[in-house]
């Protein structure tokens, strides 16, 4: 075939505008696209094939391929070359198809008289929507020109098909954004949510896709593009000198904004006929396959970048701002990429639910949606493609699932969990001023963890008798500058004010690794859970944690006051924060400030060799917190932060639980307050077994006081322990199948 010249694409592309604009069903659209595309790219066959699940592709429409096999031809994702493009999103253009590595014979297409084939992925924005195919009898690569023209072309179905174009019988031709739809995520808060999704950035809709003029379309590019690199640099000027993340982020935006080449490929893709916001569409799908398929970092990041930048672009374009004017609907549940801490705390309690595309179990986002209490499930890949504002949706942040648009046995059996979770809420009510007394009469201190203002109203109803750790770099990082000593004094002089005659523990800033102030220069290590981080940091550059320390002691008052040091691990750490502490009381002494009617200063246990401290810092402490998040992670050597070793590890692990005793009978030799901090306090049969190893104290999120009192008692510890100690004589890996045996025997 002879190269098709621009004006020849762009008259594919005028004569699918009529066929598309034609008022007729999905099904005779498609079939008059087949043979247009096959007609202007000169080839005998030309094939749409469209999901009609996740797994499974069938033949939508034909021209050349035997009719009767439309809607009755299926392959699996990656079967046969079809399914290879559509698993790919990679263009498979071959002379000799039946040679190709994978290749399936579908005897029902009559297809085995054609040799050449080239298929192109027909995708938007990262979603796989289908494969546009082109087959002919003679053995010929289809030349540049005609693959890319291909390529427009499948920008153009695949904008239509997300417009409800070829809506018909059947799976494969169901309407877009309607069908029920699982996400598999990882859990970062539990809770169960139902409600309606709210988008944090709303999707752009290109409604028209195929251009008029085409020197029209360039100069809108060109104004959008120039008005973006203005926009960059004013971001990057307002940066400068701050958080050195956020200017390389900015830097690596002014470079794409400024690139030759992405201008140019979109000037192309508008010659062949798009429309300015289509062509930065097709640059942005390219890009957003590209993504999936990149195994570096550094490119997933720039790769990252230019979604980020095509969305701006698309913005200006089309004029649809992140605000379209909608109005958050009932029971909202965010659904976001990412999010940062500042932007989640602006929508506060009135999100029920939040599900992010990434997102860690130790991010900022997840540290605000623990302490507000919000459901949150990570990595549900795709949904922001998937989900449209105001679909149903539930969340079980539990489980990690996500159900979007579900159907009734779903929401049936999904209210029926939720309404047993809160039957046992009223239950737990029930004990809420009485003591987690066990059955052989040992008690054990339930405490809560806490970190905003926000928290505190909980402290009453959750039956909690004090705070066992306040996060105090919470308020750092949701701010663009450093708070002052006052405005501290303040803030945790209300936190002890709230919390009335509750025990408050407040931690010093637990900074680094995945917590880096806005305002402060990230360090870059390669490991940062093992690098620069909390007390490092603090005894590194002393001045916050002396101002921090000043404050403190202003909020007190002459009340108690309990304040605790992060990530501890020797001995001379401990001597050299206690030394700052020391300090800061004769600074207050001297400014004739009154100081607190009792301090005690603790350590968190968060690495191995604290355990193994010597007998001195034991007896010196006035009180320890087993940091169980970091401890576990460090103990196995899994990144918790890593999803493929984070739950391969059982905390009721014999290894785990012996280690846990040990620290507890150091503490009982010389009389320390001990407690035990972190996820695993919050889970009633983990709390339970750290119970029966000597723990008396533990804090957890307020909603999990309820079911862990409610265990504990019904309990006898000594029973427990002895269960424990035969599943350890016996070399069981883990004590959970003895223990959850003798709780089904208890009832």
């Amino acid at each position: 075939m002879p190269e098709r010249s621009d004006s020849e694409s762009r008259k594919l592309l005028g004569r699918l505008r009529e066929a598309l604009a034609e008022d007729s069903a999905g099904q005779a659209r498609l079939d008059k696209i087949t043979k247009l595309i096959a007609s202007s790219i000169g080839t005998e066959v030309c094939s749409i094939y469209l999901f009609r699940d996740a797994e499974t592709l069938e033949l939508c429409a034909t021209e050349g391929l035997k009719a009767e096999a439309v809607h009755q031809t299926r392959m699996r994702l990656g079967e046969g070359l079809v399914g290879r493009v559509a698993k790919s999103a990679r263009i498979v253009n071959t002379a000799d198809a039946p040679s190709e590595k994978g290749f399936r014979y579908m005897p029902e297409t009559g297809e085995e008289i054609y040799s050449s084939f080239c298929g192109v992925p027909i995708q938007r924005l990262g979603e796989q929507l289908g494969v546009l195919v082109v087959q002919s009898k003679a053995s010929r690569d289809y030349s540049s020109d005609e693959v890319y023209a291909l390529e427009v072309v499948a920008m153009v179905l695949a904008e239509m098909t997300e417009l409800g174009a070829f809506v018909g019988e059947g799976a494969a031709l169901s309407p877009l954004h309607q069908r029920p739809a699982m996400f598999k995520g990882g859990t970062a808060q539990e809770g169960a949510a139902e409600g309606h999704v709210w988008l944090h950035e709303p999707r752009v809709v290109v409604t028209n896709p195929i251009a008029d003029d085409p020197e029209v379309e360039k100069q809108r590019l060109t104004k959008a593009i120039e008005d973006l690199r203005v926009s960059v640099d004013e971001l990057l000027a307002g940066a400068q000198g701050g958080d050195k993340d956020q200017v390389q982020v900015l830097e690596a935006y002014r470079m794409f904004a400024n690139s030759k080449g992405w201008l140019r490929r979109m000037e192309q893709d508008i010659d062949q006929g798009l429309t300015a916001e289509a062509a930065v569409e097709k640059e942005q799908s390219t890009a957003r396959a590209r993504m999936a398929q990149a195994t570096d970092a550094y490119l997933r990041d720039r790769l990252h970048d230019l979604d980020d930048l095509s969305n701006r672009l698309l913005r200006n374009l089309t004029g649809q701002g992140s605000d379209t004017g909608a109005d958050m609907p009932e029971n909202p549940i965010l659904i976001a990429r990412n999010i940062g801490p500042a932007e989640l705390l602006d929508y506060g309690r009135k999100l029920k639910g939040i599900v992010l595309e990434e997102g860690s179990v130790g991010s900022h986002a997840t540290i605000v949606a623990r302490a507000l209490a919000i459901p949150l499930v990570i990595h549900a890949d795709k949904i922001t493609t998937e989900a449209l504002n105001g679909d149903m949706i539930l969340v079980d942040g539990d489980e990690g699932h996500v159900h979007l648009r579900p159907d009734d046995t779903v929401v049936t059996a999904f209210r029926d969990k939720t309404a047993m979770r809160a039957n046992a809420q009223e239950r737990y009510a029930s004990i809420r001023e009485k003591p987690a007394t066990t059955l052989d009469g040992e008690t054990v201190s339930l405490l809560m963890n806490a970190g905003l203002m926000a928290d505190l109203p909980s402290l009453p109803s959750s039956g909690a008798e004090g705070v066992g750790l306040f996060r105090t770099e919470l308020q750092f990082l949701i701010r663009n500058q450093m708070p002052g000593r006052t405005e501290l004094a303040e803030l945790y002089s209300h936190v002890m004010d709230s919390a009335g005659d509750k025990s408050v523990v407040f931690r010093t800033l637990d900074i680094g690794s995945d917590k880096v102030l806005p305002f402060m220069t990230p360090t870059d290590e390669p490991n940062p859970a093992l690098g620069w981080r909390a007390i490092r940091v603090g005894l590194d550059k002393p001045g916050v944690l002396r101002m921090q320390l000043q404050a403190l002691l202003r909020a007190a008052n002459g009340r108690p006051l309990k304040v605790m040091f992060p990530f501890i691990a020797q001995y001379d750490e401990y001597k050299a924060a206690r030394a700052e502490m020391d300090k800061a009381i004769e600074r207050e002494k001297r400014l004739g400030h009154r100081l607190p009617s009792d301090l005690k200063t603790g350590a968190m246990l968060e690495t191995p060799s604290l355990g193994f401290a010597p007998q001195k810092f034991f007896e010196e402490v006035e009180f320890i917190s087993i940091g169980g998040n970091d401890l576990k992670q460090f103990f196995f050597a899994a990144d918790r932060e890593n999803e493929r070793v984070r739950k391969r590890y059982d905390t009721l692990n014999v290894s785990f639980l012996s280690f846990i005793e040990g620290i507890a009978n150091r503490c009982n030799t010389t009389k320390t307050p001990l407690s035990f901090c972190g996820e695993d306090a919050g889970r009633p049969v983990e709390a339970l077994c750290l119970a029966a190893m000597g723990l008396r104290a533990l804090s957890m999120r307020p909603a999990s006081i309820g079911p862990v009192k409610s265990l504990l008692r019904r309990s006898n510890l000594s029973e427990v322990r002895d269960v424990i100690n035969e599943a350890r004589n016996r070399g069981d890996q883990s004590v959970r199948p003895a223990v959850m045996d003798y709780l089904s025997n208890q009832g």
